[in-house]
């Protein structure tokens, strides 16, 4: 067999994120489903994104110093493999005993497969051999978009056809995915990231100021684009009465497509760009869209805002990613885990949110996703003393992030 390259790696990765991409938009599509066949309650829905989530989380913390010691290639081979298990398992384990123990047992499987592809893949393609990094990254993340906009596309138009009913062999179709990646990672040659100390450059980064506001801003770009696309679907069914297809193509689908759209432009200009001013700008779009979801009378514009906000927090994840990259270049895996964690924090947090507000204010969704439009705000603020503060250091003035002991990159000083 011929030997393969590093494209293969990039490929594999970006497979990879479309399995993440399946894991976390793939339920959500049931939410209802699962309320009516089940008998669950709105609040135990919620609880499903939490869980998942918060397992994700779990899996960051532990992760920093784990895949260090195993190694990059065997835990993301093994964290397709506990993906592929838990939407076997979606499929499965709700027929056998309780449907809720069952589900919620699924959802654990695929949430640890989840959390080791955050943590591995984006270190996986920065160590490889590519020239753009900042451009590499976030076309890497855009690929989680296309992911989720095919996951809700492919199964909307599939069970519009043959029916919500047929949802679990729906659920062991797309386990085929993450089983053959893991198939591929194989084959592929992987990198690690060079200078990681373990539990030093743990104890290092969170003595730092620069860290502590990328972790906000990482939390925030979490909770403020899953909020959405968690929800998006329900809402525009019960909170904008269009039909669950028609909700679904027109919420979650284009919001995942317009995020990746805005994905793949931060990917070909990012690098002309102010970085901090740019989110900046998406943060004030994010909160429009937010307003505009939640607020507006007319089902159409409120499904222009659910598909809005999708391109407003396309480069949240990306472009602080490569800020942090670029101010911290010695971060290694643990940077990555520690963010992925702040991240999933975020991504925790912000849909469960939306999930008890609603559920205290009668199960109105729309209160709920305004509730969360506190995201965007905060993240622009941070944005704006990173801008401040890049600007300061321009000047010959110490900034109030700036870390003595780490240099940041010549590109990162331009995005900054």
């Amino acid at each position: 067999m011929k030997k393969l390259g590093y494209g293969h790696t990039l490929s594999a990765c970006f497979i990879g994120y479309i399995t993440q991409a399946i894991i976390n938009n793939f339920a959500p599509l049931l939410f209802l489903t699962f309320q009516s066949e089940f008998g669950i309650g709105l609040d135990k829905i919620t609880l499903l994104v939490t869980i998942n989530f918060f397992t994700q989380l779990f899996v960051d913390m532990i992760a920093a110093k784990a895949v260090d010691r195993i190694g990059y290639k065997p835990c993301v081979i093994a964290a397709h493999v506990f993906s592929a298990a838990g939407l076997i398992g979606l499929a499965t384990f709700p027929s056998v005993g309780d449907p809720y123990a069952g589900l919620v047992t699924a959802v654990v499987l695929y949430a640890i497969g989840g959390g080791l592809i955050e943590v591995l893949i984006s270190p996986i393609a920065e160590a490889c051999p590519t020239k753009d990094k900042t451009g590499a990254m976030s076309l890497l993340h855009s690929f989680y978009c296309w992911g989720s906009a095919g996951v809700i596309l492919l199964s909307t138009v599939i069970i519009g056809a043959v029916g919500a009913n047929n949802w679990r062999w729906l659920a062991a179709a797309w386990a085929i995915v993450p089983i053959f990646n893991a198939i591929y990672f194989g084959f592929v040659p992987v990198n690690m990231l060079g200078g990681e100390e373990g539990g030093t450059k743990i104890r290092k980064l969170l003595s730092s100021k620069t860290f502590w506001l990328f972790a906000v801003m990482m939390l925030c770009a979490g909770a403020a684009e899953l909020s959405m696309s968690q929800w998006a679907s329900a809402f525009a069914e019960s909170g904008l009465g269009v039909s669950k297809t028609q909700g679904d193509l027109f919420g979650p689908c284009l919001f995942a497509l317009l995020m990746g759209a805005a994905r793949v432009l931060y990917a070909k200009f990012g690098a002309k760009l102010n970085a901090p001013a740019t989110i900046f700008g998406c943060c004030i779009l994010c909160l429009g869209s937010y307003l505009l979801a939640a607020l507006s009378p007319d089902p159409v514009l409120g499904l222009i805002g659910c598909a809005l906000c999708g391109f407003s927090v396309g480069i949240f994840w990306p472009a602080t990613f490569s800020l942090a990259i670029g101010r911290m270049p010695k971060g290694g895996t643990a940077l990555f885990a520690l963010l992925s964690l702040s991240g999933d924090m975020g991504c925790t947090g912000g849909p469960t949110l939306v999930g008890f507000v609603s559920d205290a204010a009668d199960g109105s969704l729309a209160t709920g996703l305004l509730f969360s439009s506190v995201f965007p705000v905060i993240l622009a603020v941070c944005s704006a003393a990173l801008f401040f503060g890049s600007r300061r250091r321009a000047g010959g003035k110490k900034d109030f992030a700036e870390e003595p002991s780490v240099s940041p990159s010549s590109e990162s000083e331009r995005d900054a």
